[in-house]
């Protein structure tokens, strides 16, 4: 990473800074805070995360004994923190808009430093330096290469290699897409060997699920499941009424798009979720087929090849059969 150097110097320069990520955070966007927050800390610095939403409850093991402020619980706190920082750091992310208006538009505003360590396609031009590596699996990896190209290396220990571990670990299905590559598994080598502890990591990650996690999941899969067999797609939906119904927590449906696309025959899965009056689209695809132009020309997302993620602003029913109505031209 060419920019270790220069970011390390911002850091050690700074007098506030702020990590941000994107809104609905996941392992990735979870793990990569906190492993930059702290190898921060082994610098002597401190810093503080500050998040457009909570910490969904499948990662929230992870933060230990860091805190991070949410702006929809603790808006005037982030407002202050971020206005009165002089670098700020923007994970896992390519645009403000991936914050949330409200969030990005005080991103824009501040005059801080900012930062970009993301492996996103299409970056925007909204920030002073800008690691942008979509070949990359995962920021969390973007962030061990941070270690290690500035020469700080002999800091990686357990406590940082963690989240790290978390963040490559939930961002590569385990290991399992394409995204991975023989570096991949050098720098999971790398933090095993500095005292990470994978099975706990995969156990607490993985192996806390509630019952009404379990019903839910199970109800998407067995009522709210559509094979469209002519494009080789699965569609699930999940309605409002039907996630409180099974007490839904944040989180709980996390990686349900990939186990329909896992479905033998099936090469692209969409997974609709109403909330309010919009409903958030999530895309998983394999193969040949690429799901980021889908969610960025039509749904107000973007994304990678065979991952993205968009929303809609009109009914549940009206959403899918928009997207229905679009597979001739992309599938």
């Amino acid at each position: 990473m060419q920019e270790a150097n220069k970011i390390v110097k911002l850091i050690e320069k700074a007098e506030r800074i702020v990590i941000t990520s994107h809104r609905s955070p996941d392992g990735d966007s979870i793990g990569s805070s906190l492993g930059l927050y702290r190898f921060i800390q082994a610098l002597g610095k401190t810093a503080e995360i500050c998040h457009p939403d909570p910490c969904p409850k499948f990662v929230d093991w992870a933060k230990g004994d860091a805190v991070i402020l949410d702006f929809e619980e603790n808006e005037s706190e982030v407002i202050d923190i971020m206005k009165t920082s002089d670098l700020i750091f923007c994970l896992d992310y390519n645009g403000s808009n991936r914050l949330g208006k409200e969030m990005g538009e005080l991103l824009d505003s501040c005059s801080a430093t900012k930062v970009m360590i993301d492996h996103h396609l299409n970056p925007e031009d909204f920030v002073d330096v800008a690691v942008s590596q979509p070949d990359v699996c995962s920021t969390a990896q973007l962030i061990y290469e941070l270690i290690d190209s500035s020469g700080k290396i002999d800091l990686l220990n357990a406590t940082i290699g963690m989240p790290i571990y978390l963040g490559i670990m939930t961002d590569t299905g385990s290991f399992r897409f394409s995204s991975v590559t023989p570096r991949t598994h050098e720098i999971i080598a790398s933090l095993i060997k500095a005292g990470v502890n994978h099975t706990d990591v995969h156990q607490e990650t993985y192996d806390n699920n509630r019952v009404d996690k379990l019903k839910l999941r199970g109800h998407i899969i067995a009522e709210r499941l559509e094979i469209i067999s002519e494009y080789k797609v699965a569609i699930i939906s999940v309605t409002e009424s039907i996630l409180e119904s099974f007490n839904y927590i944040k989180g709980d449906t996390e990686g349900l798009v990939n186990l329909a696309l896992s479905i033998e025959g099936v090469e692209m899965a969409a997974f609709f979720t109403e909330k309010g009056e919009d409903v958030k689209i999530s895309f998983r695809s394999k193969g040949e087929l690429a799901v980021n132009s889908i969610a960025s020309e039509n749904f107000d997302g973007g994304g990678h090849k065979y991952a993205a993620g968009g929303i809609n602003h009109d009914t549940l029913k009206n959403t899918i059969d928009k997207f229905k109505s679009l597979l001739p031209k992309y599938f």
